[in-house]
């Protein structure tokens, strides 16, 4: 077995571990610094919308001589609007100007025909009315808040309403994240975009299912033990599942890195990033939250019930007392048999424990006889 697969081995039989649970505080401090430092961007930059949803025209040139720069300055003068200019196969051109009016669309062809020399019958121009981009912005909104509903409603039913609402806090936490991410950066939001915040969603929600699904296992008849509080558990469910989680987000994030900075960043394919950083992003953020998150949140809330407060009292106290006779308090629960009152003194309770003590055979030899020769 591999020394990772070995680790995992360990972290799932709870051999070894780390206190995710019990330094909630910390994450909790790095997600709120994070998530401000988002929102301040997107309030400070905010978002480079694309022409889906701004509205505005593309214009796709045939094979021409001239620069990115030049074709650049020539839509910006000709369209008084920020232009963005991608280099295509062949020396062509893709120019988009988001926001500009479309009834100036054969003013403008006309100005980039003169000075990309090609003609303005060659210049193919696609144009979006602001109205239907408004529709398409609608319709993400949309869409992303139906996602949501059914995520709280189906987490509710399988497990419970804290898990549910766990889940939505961690969800936001990553959507805040990847668009604030957009804001700084400065990626323009397309439709693909959208799909790859709609994809991370899903991701980050099944990672943080396996969690749930592992701590909802090992707190079955929680009250009827004494072993463990609840937050012990949710850590152990974190820590077996530890392993799973860094394999799947790591096998995501490669394919994801590559369109991002070799596509998009090396080879110069723009149209790749819309989507890419989304995923990028918005994978990492969810591993994050799922780990960091989700399932502290969770430990959290269910603290809060008397019933985990009353569990937690007799288990310290348990420990405690443990503790003052220099005993484990998990040895009962091992099978290891207790003393009787007023029966078995300290010596017979830790030979319960710990076992019958047996004089080596090498003391026993030859006792109860004669010894020396025979004459």
């Amino acid at each position: 077995m591999s020394k990772l697969g070995n680790l995992g081995a360990r972290l799932y039989r709870g051999e070894v571990g780390y206190d995710f649970v019990g330094k909630r505080k910390i994450w909790y401090a790095v997600s709120i610094l994070i998530t401000i430092t988002a929102i301040v961007g997107l309030a400070v930059r905010g978002l480079n919308m694309g022409i889906e949803f701004e509205g505005g025209a593309v214009f796709n040139t045939p094979k021409t001589s001239a620069s990115v720069a030049k074709a650049e300055e020539s839509a910006e003068k000709a369209s008084g609007h920020d232009a963005i200019v991608q280099k295509l196969g062949d020396d062509k051109l893709r120019i988009q100007i988001a926001g500009v009016d479309i009834n100036k669309s054969d003013q403008i062809k006309k100005s980039l025909a003169t000075d990309l020399d090609v003609k303005a019958e060659d210049i193919d121009a696609d144009l979006v009315g602001p109205s239907w981009g408004e529709q398409i912005a609608n319709k993400a909104w949309q869409g992303l808040a139906i996602f949501m509903i059914l995520v709280v409603i189906y987490l509710a039913i399988a497990f419970e309403w804290r898990m549910a609402i766990a889940a939505l806090i961690a969800l936001i936490h990553d959507i805040t994240i990847t668009v604030g991410v957009y804001a700084l950066v400065g990626f323009e939001v397309t439709p693909g975009t959208v799909i790859g915040l709609l994809t991370i969603l899903g991701y980050s929600l099944y990672d943080t299912v396996v969690v749930f699904d592992s701590l909802k296992e090992q707190s079955k008849d929680i009250t009827k033990q004494t072993g463990h509080t609840y937050s012990e558990l949710a850590n152990k469910s974190i820590n077996g599942t530890l392993v799973r989680s860094i394999n799947t987000t790591v096998v995501a994030l490669l394919p994801v890195a590559g369109l991002l900075f070799i596509g998009g960043g090396v080879l110069g394919a723009g149209m790749l990033n819309d989507i890419s950083l989304s995923l990028f992003v918005g994978l990492a953020a969810g591993a994050y939250s799922s780990i960091f998150i989700a399932t502290p949140l969770v430990a959290d809330f269910k603290e809060r019930e008397p019933q985990m407060k009353a569990l937690k009292k007799r288990v310290l106290a348990k420990r405690a007392a443990a503790a003052a006779k220099g005993e484990s308090a998990e040895a009962p629960e091992r099978g290891a048999a207790e003393p009787d009152d007023g029966e078995d003194g300290p010596e017979d309770a830790a030979a319960a424990v710990v076992g019958p003590r047996t004089q080596p055979a090498s003391r026993n030899r030859g006792r109860g006889r004669p010894s020396g020769k025979r004459r």
